[in-house]
């Protein structure tokens, strides 16, 4: 059955092929410019680059980003610098430029294969003088050698005989107006074209080369064409910056110096996202749509991770936009981490190492803001700091306090939640020692002096916080908030017996930083065990924060149809004050809760009945098509727990739709990583139903009603599981290094 939704979605989609690893654009429309710039954009982990076009196009929005590379702004203190683009070719027919704009495109196709990290374009375009050519453009950004970029055009001829030129170029870039990059020199010599720049103010320095081929050797290639002859060039780029060398200049031209051929660059790069594909890819037979979306999703994740580097994180644009200004959320955490965790746990260990190369930041928050401890920022960048605005202007230029990076302290929680759910995956008692440990303890302290007594109902409060859902600010005894303050002192309790156990060194060194005295240990037991939780004892129902139940209650469905969130229709003042969800905490909490064990739960009753109250509560007062982009692959989850299988589908496609269907209207802005991140989750917590045992994941799948199969793969203490279900049987392959056996059930 289609539903309603999915009907709006088959009005206006991109194409797929049947096997589901290319999106598809048959047809070139320029109000579609910046949106599939998003789609298209290709990445390697260490940069992002959107889909442009090679010849430029008016208006558009090229981007790339090298992650790490920040650099000074007014609003947002720093940002990621948007870099020159390695993209331009001007290509002439007859002295006449060839642009999407300017003569008759007579046919016109562009391909993402996901599968081997390629973008193509084939096009006919007849000159504005009526000389006609072909036109194929591939091009890549190398996951082998993350320096190395590389663009392959061919043109032939159909009907024109003549001159056919090819030069290239470095454009200048801004972000979006401002300017960071400070030139320091740039030129050509030997058949190189070079560019050494500057940030202006974190003084970071860029290195870029780049090269045309062909059985020439000049920069500028000229060709006598005639009709039915193709013509072939090739350009190599390489990029470096004062981040990973102290002269990238001179590194980027002596890389793209030994840089081999095309060909073998490209194979390197398709060799290297097969072997990422072989742990990371997931089957879906039966649904083309989902099978695509899906692995849209993980291609994306995928070309933003950190493969080398544990210094950078990956925003919740990835590296694709300009929004959020390549700041870190605890989008990370939450809801990309986990696909990491089980298919990559390398990527998500160099993620987590992120969170403890800006501890210091961390700590010097809290500091400033008279905490003990270690308090993330809301906002995070190079150095861990803050970076959040506290104000900004609005659409008439009034000025707005944003509260987040004061007060959303949530994501204290949220970063140990992230490194205790990896260290259960992966077994990795080294990292905890060495990196994860101090994190959880230090962030653990900081709520010891968060917390305030309340000496009328003789417990603890946290007062003045938003939690996730950010339509209510400034609230007290957040659930969402409070609950898992409540399991990350569990936790860090645990921990702190288990370190002293494992490893004296490192737990004396953290004691004398922290002073964890029994005194201390014994007050955060009580804050655990006294901290306010407002749930009913018969229900399960859990308010989500003090007063909400309060509020006035609104029926959302008399507001439809509409096209915008309902924030943006009442004002932030009015949502405020109204049951108006922009996504559900409590969903979310009680989602969190099912992966803990038993003896870090914190003290919540939860079982079925509490996840339905709280479902039949909080789902019809949250805006899921305009409010967060977070909200729809966690209630597709849920409602595969409640056996709901066609609301968890609509859920699902909410969220894996969201950037190839352009559902909110601002897949323009980047790539929402988060919603990738959830994607993952709703397929494999959701719909396949995956829970962790004591000896492994096990699936309980409630697959869509067309789906005829699902299969991955989990890495689960050095271990891979295989998954095949369909709606009959259940096969499970459990691998062990060079062994395999088989279990079925």
């Amino acid at each position: 059955m289609i539903n309603t939704f999915t009907q709006d979605l088959l009005q206006n989609r991109l194409c797929v092929d049947e096997k589901g690893w290319n999106v598809i654009e048959t047809t070139f429309d320029r109000n579609k410019l910046h949106h599939h710039e998003t789609v298209f954009t290709l990445g390697n982990g260490y940069l992002g680059t959107r889909g442009t076009f090679e010849e430029g196009y008016p208006g558009d929005c090229a981007a790339t980003f090298i992650n790490g590379v920040y650099d000074d702004v007014a609003i947002g203190k720093t940002e990621l610098v948007n870099v020159a683009s390695w993209l331009p070719l001007v290509i002439k027919v007859a002295g006449e430029a060839f642009r999407l704009d300017a003569g008759t495109v007579i046919e016109y196709e562009r391909r993402l294969d996901m599968r081997l990290g390629l973008v193509s374009r084939d096009i006919r375009w007849r000159a504005p003088c009526g000389h006609t050519i072909d036109l194929h453009f591939e091009r890549f950004a190398s996951l082998a050698d993350q320096h190395i970029m590389a663009v392959r055009v061919t043109v032939t001829s159909v009907d024109f005989t003549g001159d056919i030129s090819i030069e290239t170029c470095f454009n200048d870039a801004d972000n979006q107006g401002v300017q960071h990059w400070e030139l320091l020199s740039k030129g050509n010599k030997n058949n190189y074209i070079w560019l050494h720049s500057r940030t202006r103010h974190s003084n970071i320095q860029l290195g870029m080369a780049t090269k045309l081929v062909s059985e020439g050797n000049d920069l500028n290639k000229t060709f006598a064409c005639v009709p039915g002859q193709t013509i072939s060039l090739e350009k190599i780029v390489t990029v470096f910056t004062s981040r990973s060398c102290e002269n990238p200049l001179v590194a980027a031209c002596d890389r793209l110096n030994e840089a081999p051929n095309y060909s073998t660059l490209l194979a390197a790069h398709i060799a290297a996202w097969e072997q990422v594909w072989e742990t990371s890819d997931i089957v879906i037979e039966g649904d083309e749509q989902a099978q695509v979306s899906v692995r849209f999703s993980l291609f994306q994740l995928l070309a933003a991770a950190p493969y080398r580097d544990n210094t950078v994180s990956i925003p919740p644009k990835t590296l694709s936009g300009f929004a959020y200004r390549g700041h870190i959320f605890w989008d990370t955490e939450i809801f990309a981490m986990p696909f990491f965790t089980f298919t990559q746990p390398q990527i998500a260990r160099n993620l987590l190492e992120y969170r403890y190369n800006t501890l210091a930041g961390a700590r010097r928050k809290a500091e400033e803001a008279g905490y003990k401890g270690a308090m993330y920022a809301w906002e995070s960048a190079d150095t861990g700091d803050e970076t959040t605005p506290r104000w900004v202007p609005s659409v008439t230029g009034e000025q707005i306090r944003i509260w987040c990076g004061d007060i959303e302290v949530h994501i204290n929680t949220d970063v140990a939640y992230a490194i205790w759910q990896y260290w259960k995956a992966t077994g990795d008692d080294d990292w905890m020692v060495n990196y994860g440990a101090s994190i959880i303890l230090e962030t653990a302290a900081f709520w010891e002096s968060r917390v305030e007594w309340n000496e009328a109902r003789c417990g603890y409060d946290i007062l003045d916080v938003i939690g996730p859902d950010e339509n209510h600010d400034r609230v007290n005894n957040n659930a969402f908030t409070n609950v898992m303050v409540r399991w990350h002192l569990r936790a860090a309790l645990h921990l702190w017996e288990w370190l002293q156990q494992k490893s004296p060194e490192t737990a004396l060194h953290i004691d004398q930083k922290l002073k964890l005295n029994d005194v201390r240990l014994d007050r955060w037991t009580e804050i655990e065990y006294r901290l306010h939780v407002n749930q009913d004892a018969e229900t399960g129902l859990i308010e989500q924060f003090e007063g909400f139940f309060d509020l006035e209650d609104v029926d959302l469905e008399e507001y439809e149809p509409r096209t915008k969130s309902m924030q943006a229709l009442l004002g932030i003042e009015a949502t405020n004050e109204k049951q108006i969800l922009k996504q559900p905490d409590v969903l979310m909490l009680l989602y969190l809760l099912r992966n803990i064990g038993r003896h870090e739960s914190p003290n919540l009753h939860c079982d079925t009945k509490t996840l339905q109250a709280n479902w039949n509560y909080y789902s019809p007062r949250t805006d899921h098509t305009y409010g967060s982009s977070l909200g729809p692959a966690i209630n597709a989850i849920m409602a595969c727990d409640m056996n709901q299988p066609e609301e968890a589908y609509t859920h699902f496609l909410r969220a894996a739709l969201v950037d190839l269907e352009d559902t909110r209207k601002n897949a323009a802005e980047g790539i929402h990583a988060a919603s990738a991140g959830g994607v993952w989750q709703a397929v494999v917590f959701g719909f396949a139903g995956i829970r962790i045992a004591p000896f492994g994941p096990i699936a309980c799948p409630n697959l869509p009603p067309t789906w005829k199969r699902l299969k991955f793969k989990l890495q689960w203490q050095n271990h891979v599981y295989e998954f095949d279900l369909t709606s009959e049987e259940v096969t499970q392959q459990h691998q062990e290094q060079n062994s395999i056996s088989l279990l079925v059930s």
